[in-house]
């Protein structure tokens, strides 16, 4: 280490995705600040010691950016590396997400078993997601198969699948590509078709507000067209008034400086139809269509007879 030496402890889970995520985090930092070095805190979230409690019990998808951001407000990190989809929209008080990085791949995949593809299951499949949204496109395109809750890492996950316990699972490309396992993908959905969580396939990086330093390195490896297309996803599932729990998902794409977002909410209750919404406009209204989009899908949802939302 040299006197002219930036230092950046990472916060992260120790999963090999998220200690993944972390490398391609230090990697876009040393891009353009040679000097900075990234040690990495790695964090054990109530997620991670529990596998088994469904998370809609644990607390939701936020369980595992809550601890790792502990350690930022606490001083033991300087930032803190997540999945931006596991992120919940509610800001917390005194951190900012003052990077994302470049998406990489936004589409769920599905991993069949014997290399099947999700047409070639027979009725009464079993599918392993704990992901609501999953559970209602799946539902939406295959009603005779069967959700069936599965926990764990993508690596626990994949090996449940190998051990016969499931006919199918589905997973984030991104994930499994990060991990170098995308060639196990035996199906990969079009996102406009099987709407990912919002900010699927994102990397965001967390700072304390005042942290004024460490926020100008970061700001230049924010991306700015991604930024623009999160946020909107985003603020769809913010304007539900939500966690990362409900049904939601939200996908937009940026052709020049206009934005397009199709979104859909509902469906994962047996016998309950997701109801989809498009929305389009100039990319700096990002977050106000998104939050326009969601408040026309809780009207449709709440008069299709869904449960109306708080």
């Amino acid at each position: 280490m040299t006197a002219s030496t930036l230092i950046l402890r990472c916060a992260t889970r120790g999963s090999a995705l998220a200690l993944a995520q972390g490398a391609l985090a230090t990697t876009a930092l040393q891009a353009v600040d040679p000097r900075v070095e990234v040690p990495v805190l790695e964090i054990t979230t109530q997620g991670d010691r529990d596998r088994v409690t469904p998370l809609t019990v644990l607390g939701g998808q936020g369980i595992f950016a809550a601890a790792v951001r502990e350690a930022v407000l606490d001083g033991r990190a300087d930032i803190a590396v997540h999945s931006l989809k596991d992120v919940p929209t509610t800001p917390v008080e005194g951190l900012t997400i003052a990077a994302i990085l470049e998406r990489a791949d936004p589409r769920d995949a599905f991993v069949g078993s014997g290399g099947r593809r999700l047409a070639e299951l027979p009725a009464g499949a079993r599918i392993g997601t704990s992901a609501s949204r999953r559970i209602a496109m799946i539902r939406a395109i295959r009603p005779d198969l069967v959700p069936a809750e599965i926990r764990g890492n993508v690596d626990t996950r994949l090996a449940k699948l190998a051990a016969g316990e499931y006919d199918g699972i589905l997973l984030a490309a991104a994930g499994l590509a990060r991990l170098g396992r995308i060639d196990e993908a035996t199906q990969l959905f079009e996102a406009r078709e099987f709407l990912p969580s919002p900010g699927q396939g994102a990397i965001a990086i967390e700072c304390r507000s005042d942290d004024a330093a460490t926020i100008a390195i970061l700001e230049q490896i924010d991306h700015a067209h991604t930024r623009a297309a999160v946020t909107a996803e985003r603020a769809v599932l913010a304007a539900l008034g939500s966690g990362c729990d409900l049904a939601v998902g939200a996908f937009a794409e940026i052709d020049g400086s206009l934005i397009t977002v199709r979104a859909m909410l509902g469906g994962d209750v047996e016998g309950e139809a997701p109801v989809f919404g498009d929305g389009a406009g100039a990319i700096k209204y990002a977050d106000s269509l998104g939050r326009g989009l969601g408040e026309r899908l809780r009207e449709g949802y709440e008069s299709a007879g869904g449960t109306r939302l708080g």
